[in-house]
């Protein structure tokens, strides 16, 4: 008999909660084509495009509570969206033994647009406590599972534009999945009647399943008035003149006032002229097609009184305003404000004090931008503002080989090549525990933050790992998921107790480099530097 046992704040998001030896219990959680092209064109596109080739298929192995990991085999067999929302029909598939009761502390599932940067994660019933789909009981977030055979599991997650050919699939301990066919549909398709109830006592959970028997499951529709928004992925690019942080439909250039100001003064080096003309040239690319307004903030370090900081960032973007309008025309309505030291985006007082106060000190131009796809280059602009979109990857089957593994203390960490992927590179790694015994790994220490860096991109299993080319100043960060106000999350999977001679694997997700770039050097926090990591 399965025993229950309450959700754990973990299991929560995860896609899998409780499994038990034989019969187990898991939590239940889980683009551009012109609008001008005739018809004709259209149907000429859809008889050329490939079928979709279902089941997408890839096996990891998942950390459990208990230290007794799993190998598991994740299939995707269906994706298909309407106006309403978009349904994702998978299954799960633990291939090892499972003994007693251990919680899955994996990932969620989310969807990835590799264009225009949108994430999509899956509609919870928050009075269930769990995600709209496939259920066992209604009010209970658990379910029977058992060890080789597959568990089919549909999911609903918001719905996707129809100019959307694929989507990313991460999560659920499988790193990334590119290339997922979406096939926009009128009406969701069914699946077969339920018919678990023949096999599984409903009271004991105790089952007789034979070999081959197709178990389905009921499941549920969310209601149609549920609020079913995608999230943004966060990017940031740093150079030695500028930065930018682009998430959804607005970014922000923030130029380095060291670079742009005499020391402690809103007067201009001989510099500025050119860095505001490339800003300029970038704005133009990257600006909506609608948009008029950009807000010119300035900002300051935490050293001086608050009402001089305040009275120097002021002049600092008024200064820098007229200058801007002399580049862009009449074209833009420029308003601007100073922020003093109010919005620092680097933490100041430690180590790397000097740098943190240096990024700190800043003019920034905020504005709304195209979420399209398509290149976004511009000759002339800010290197640091470039954004390098290409096509969705296509399917991969595995991670490609092992670049490079290097050693800290008692894990090592394979490097695998870098996947571009529309407007971003995800990055594959593997950490391995090299002794005889189980190792909880110290990842994340001082040496693995970024001398200055945003604090939100030295959090998570993968923070501090950034991406540089040889004969350019420009470092990519790792891109994070934006919850809420100064709320962020990473797609890396957390790294627990790591079990002798296995795999885990976890993926990390950067803005992509211009397309003629096919290596880049990944600084791997405190792995150090691993050269010429080839782009596939």
């Amino acid at each position: 008999m399965a025993q229950r046992t309450s959700l754990g704040a973990v299991s929560v998001l995860a896609t899998g909660g409780l499994l038990l030896s034989g019969c187990a219990v898991v939590d239940n959680l889980e683009r551009f084509q012109d609008d001008n092209q005739n018809k004709e064109q259209e149907e000429e596109q859809q008889q050329e495009a490939p079928e979709p080739e279902f089941p997408y298929v890839k096996q990891g192995r998942i950390f459990l509570d208990t230290g007794d990991d799993v190998e598991m085999e994740y299939g995707i067999v269906g994706l298909e969206s309407t106006d309403e929302y978009m349904v994702l029909d998978s299954y799960e598939n633990v291939l090892e033994p499972l003994e007693g009761e251990v919680t899955d502390l994996t990932s969620p599932p989310r969807m990835v647009d590799s264009e225009s940067g949108l994430v999509y994660e899956q509609l919870v019933d928050e009075e269930n406590e769990r995600a709209y789909g496939t259920y066992f009981e209604e009010d209970s977030p658990w379910m029977p599972i058992h060890e080789g055979a597959p568990q089919m599991v549909r999911r609903y997650f918001p719905p996707v534009p129809e100019d959307v050919e694929t989507l990313t699939f991460t999560g659920s301990g499988m790193g990334a999945m590119t290339g997922i066919p979406v096939e926009h549909v009128d009406e969701i398709s069914e699946q077969p009647e339920p018919n678990a109830d023949e096999y599984i006592d409903p009271d004991t959970w105790d089952s007789d399943i034979p070999e081959g028997t197709e178990v389905y499951y009921p499941y549920d529709e969310p209601p149609a008035d549920i609020e079913a928004r995608p999230l943004n992925l966060e990017q940031f690019v740093h150079s030695d003149v500028a930065s930018t942080t682009r998430s959804g439909d607005e970014e922000t250039i923030a130029l380095n006032a060291d670079v742009m100001f005499e020391f402690d003064e809103a007067e201009l080096t001989d510099e500025a002229e050119d860095v505001v003309q490339q800003a300029a040239e970038s704005m133009r690319t990257n600006l909506g097609s609608d948009v008029e307004e950009i807000t010119i903030v300035g900002h300051s370090d935490g050293k001086g009184s608050d009402d001089y900081n305040q009275t120097l960032s002021e002049e600092r973007a008024e200064t820098v305003q007229e200058l801007l309008a002399d580049d862009l025309g009449s074209d833009y309505s420029l308003t601007t404000e100073g922020r003093g030291s109010e919005e620092p985006i680097a933490e100041e007082g430690g180590s790397d004090d000097e740098e943190a106060r240096a990024q700190n000190r800043r003019v920034e131009f905020t504005y709304k931008v195209n979420t399209g796809g398509g290149s976004e280059e511009s000759e002339g602009g800010l290197d640091a503002a470039e954004r390098h979109v290409s096509a969705p990857a296509a399917y991969n089957e595995d991670d490609g080989e092992i670049h490079e593994s290097v050693t800290k203390d008692d894990v090592q960490l394979d490097v695998y090549p870098l996947t571009r992927d529309g407007a971003y590179l995800i990055g594959t790694v593997a950490f391995n525990n090299t002794t005889d015994e189980p190792v909880e790994p110290e990842i994340g220490g001082a040496d693995a933050e970024i001398p200055g860096g945003p604090s939100q991109y030295n959090e998570g299993t993968l923070g501090g790992f950034v991406l540089s080319e040889s004969d350019s100043d420009v470092v990519r960060y790792v891109s994070q998921l934006k919850l809420g106000e100064d709320e962020y999350e990473g797609f890396a999977e957390e790294v627990h107790e790591l079990q002798p001679g296995e795999d885990y694997r976890t993926i990390a997700i950067f803005p992509a480099p211009s397309q003629d770039v096919e290596k880049m050097t990944l600084h791997a926090g405190e792995f150090g530097e691993i050269a010429g990591v080839p782009i596939r």
